[in-house]
């Protein structure tokens, strides 16, 4: 599993380029663009077709190789396969057979945009791509408000505006958001921004819905003004302990006020 540049060539991995010129074939997302990557490195290995619309007749084909001995290394078009793109399956089928799979590390645009973000949450839910039709998207939105930590989403241009519009309708208006896109390439752009701003963001130029985008949003407010942490916290002493012996030490993990504690202990115990 070869992860490749997300567009930068100079984002190749010295390992990537050197099992991609060593294996037997490559199995490639698309084969076309796949072909321009090989070419820049000057790599001759032949391409096979691996995509979301023939994946278990190619993973059968990649488990043949292997039982004739050969290599077989999987790209997708750009960054981590198997990461909102085709290669889940593959690495199932090839596993089942017996054989290993082996990950070679690179780009991937969800883990680069959280880097480059400057949300603090300390945890992230990847969701990658939401439903397409936009009564699925709300009610998909809906269920993920109290998933602790950043939620992080992948989205096409085409659909840009409507996905940040259901955001800023669905989730609460204190969390932030972050918009990343083309991430990598020549015309990248990271903005944060209160989530009920990023509609009008996006209108305000045609250019800013170009490119493929990464979506950073922070973390639900804490209820009851508890920070995500103590709510974790709290949980987890809930999970094991009486409701004033969790308060007392979770105050004292977290230097949280055991009032509160105790009174969201008790919320917890009743729901």
């Amino acid at each position: 599993m070869v992860a490749t540049p997300l567009g930068n060539l100079h984002d190749m991995g010295l390992r990537a380029l050197a099992v991609l010129d060593a294996v037997d074939a490559v199995a490639a997302e698309d084969t076309r663009h796949s072909q321009r990557l090989l070419d820049a490195f000057g790599i001759k290995t032949r391409l096979v077709a691996l995509h979301e619309h023939n994946e278990q007749a190619a993973a059968t084909q990649v488990i043949t190789m292997l039982e004739a001995g050969q290599h077989v290394a999987l790209i997708t078009d750009a960054g981590t396969p198997a990461v909102s793109d085709p290669g889940a399956r593959a690495v199932a089928r090839v596993q089942e057979a017996g054989f290993p799979v082996v990950p070679v590390p690179g780009a991937c645009a969800a883990i680069a945009a959280l880097s480059a973000s400057g949300l603090t949450d300390g945890q992230f839910h990847f969701h990658g791509f939401l439903p397409t039709k936009a009564t699925a998207r709300r009610a998909e939105l809906e269920a993920l408000k109290r998933v602790p930590g950043t939620l992080v989403f992948y989205e096409a241009p085409h659909r840009i505006a409507e996905t940040l519009d259901d955001l800023a309708a669905t989730l609460e208006p204190s969390r932030e958001i972050v918009v990343a896109r083309e991430i990598t390439k020549m015309f990248e752009q990271i903005v944060r921004m209160p989530i009920v701003e990023a509609p009008a963001w996006l209108a305000a130029d045609p250019n800013r819905a170009r490119g493929e985008f990464v979506l950073l949003v922070s973390a639900a407010p804490p209820p009851d003004g508890l920070s995500p942490e103590a709510e974790r916290v709290l949980g987890l002493l809930l999970a094991e302990l009486p409701v004033k012996q969790a308060a007392k030490l979770a105050a004292a993990i977290t230097g949280v006020s055991k009032n509160a504690l105790y009174e969201r202990a008790l919320a917890l115990r009743e729901a």
